[in-house]
């Protein structure tokens, strides 16, 4: 034991011996050539067994070298063997991590000040895995918080040694594709004996392969789902429709606490003369009456509705595909047509605009027939403001307008149809957690989600 203990102090804290072999005697230590003496490790085979016994490895190591400076900027880039006394109480941090790392390098933080409860510290990992993981980025949210990393080598990355709520700070992730379709705007009668517009179809985003989203935008960026995390899936109404006052449909939306919301808006009413305008929305309202223009649509979601520019016949609404038509003095606008979507296994068009309604004095009209994926078609009245043929709802679970009507208050305009939401991702990430009774189905090596109303899916 003597000997031990006088070796100790020999090396000190920093030093150790080199591996050519020595034997250590009572007599040698205290004129042992400091030249023998480097960097490394202490391994039992270099130690002779009369001299030390039992003795499997004496690695020395420097501890954390904390630093005196308190952090309290936005931004931090860390050094590998730095402790860091971190104070959010200005401010919240985001902490970079080396872009290379050895195995056994590690970095300590703490929180200085208790207030990472309001200001938390967010970690970007600086492109190496974080528990297993690139991303999320983790984030430390507790107040008192102290932790430690220890970079693990390549595959787990850097790993949590010491973590006060022992939180999985990068659960597993995967791609989520989505089609989310609000509802459709209803059609709209008209306050006079004229022709009533139809309405615009909900708005309609799309992130699947390389398909367009609605009103000409480009194809949407993937979800990125997370483990354990509830994924809430609104499912928008369609409008009702009225001869005055038709409503517009409501929004549809994937929303979740890791994921930017999307929401695609409802689409906008018809309108019922000029006391009552056409809706934007998703897609606009077609126009009724005297100069009335359609709603507009909204940017990547729809286009507008058509304008009225006569007294006998109602413009289209718009759909996600194109402008509703404009109305004629013989005929009642067509709404705008749908787009298709191949996010189920096989094509679909969905999100067509409502047909314009119109009536009959001494010159036959006609009315507006409904866009492709789901436009419901527009009614037509005799000049005594009696039916001949009745609007049309749009199709239920594509969000498609409603068609106008005619009729001087006795007739209605129709019912958008109510919208959709679609998620398709690996089956292999498939949880089958949901709520609200989606239609499952599977495409190659993908499961499909199909909510026709409002739900979850758990991640």
């Amino acid at each position: 034991m003597t000997k031990a203990r006088d070796l100790g102090s020999l090396l000190g804290a920093s030093s150790q011996i080199d591996n050519t072999k020595i034997t250590l005697d009572a007599n040698e230590i205290p004129a042992l050539d400091t030249s023998k003496i480097t960097t490394g490790t202490l391994s039992a085979d270099r130690i002779d067994n009369n001299s030390l016994s039992n003795v499997t490895a004496l690695p020395f190591s420097a501890g954390t070298d904390w630093q005196s400076t308190i952090v309290t900027g936005s931004t931090l880039t860390a050094v590998a063997g730095k402790g860091y006394w971190i104070d959010t109480t200005s401010n919240a941090c985001t902490i970079t991590l080396p872009a290379s790392a050895s195995v056994g390098d590690f970095i300590e933080f703490s929180d200085y000040a208790r207030t990472w409860g309001t200001n938390a510290i967010t970690i970007n990992q600086n492109s190496l895995n974080y528990q297993g993981a690139t991303s999320p980025n983790p984030i430390y949210d507790t107040s008192g918080q102290s932790f430690k990393i220890i970079y693990s080598g390549s595959t787990k990355g850097w790993i949590p040694s010491t973590d006060d709520d022992v939180t999985y700070e990068t659960p597993p992730s995967y791609t989520v594709d989505f089609l989310v379709i609000a509802g459709g705007g209803a059609g709209s009668g008209n306050q006079y004996a004229t022709g009533g517009g139809g309405g615009g179809a909900g708005g309609y985003r799309n992130s699947y392969s390389t398909e367009s989203s609605g009103g000409g935008g480009s194809s949407e960026t993937s979800l990125i789902f997370s483990e354990n995390t509830v994924y809430t899936i609104t499912v928008g109404a369609g409008g009702t429709g009225a001869y005055r006052g038709s409503t517009s449909g409501s929004n549809s939306s994937i929303s979740g606490s890791d994921i930017t919301t999307v929401t695609s808006t409802g689409g906008g009413a018809g309108a019922g003369g000029n006391s009552w305008p056409a809706l934007s929305g998703g897609s606009g309202g077609g126009g009724s009456n005297d100069n009335t223009t359609g709603g507009a649509g909204t940017a990547n979601q729809g286009y507008d509705g058509g304008d009225c520019g006569e007294t006998r016949t109602g413009a289209g609404g718009g759909g996600a595909n194109a402008v509703g038509a404009d109305s004629t003095s013989t005929n009642g606008g067509n709404g705008g047509n749908g787009l298709a979507s191949s996010i189920t296994g096989s094509s679909v068009t969905r999100a067509g605009g409502g047909g314009g309604g119109s009536i009959d004095y001494s010159t036959t009209t006609t009315a507006g027939t409904g866009g492709s994926g789901g436009g419901g078609n527009g009614g037509k009245s005799d000049s005594g403001g009696s039916s001949v043929v009745a609007s049309t709802a749009g199709t239920a679970n594509t969000g498609s307008g409603g068609g106008g009507a005619t009729g001087n208050g006795t007739a209605l305009g129709s019912n958008g149809g109510s919208g959709v939401v679609i998620l398709r991702m690996a089956t292999a990430d498939y949880t089958g957690t949901t709520s609200g009774s989606p239609t499952v189905t599977t495409d190659g090596t993908d499961t499909i989600l199909v909510f026709n109303a409002s739900g979850s899916y758990t991640g």
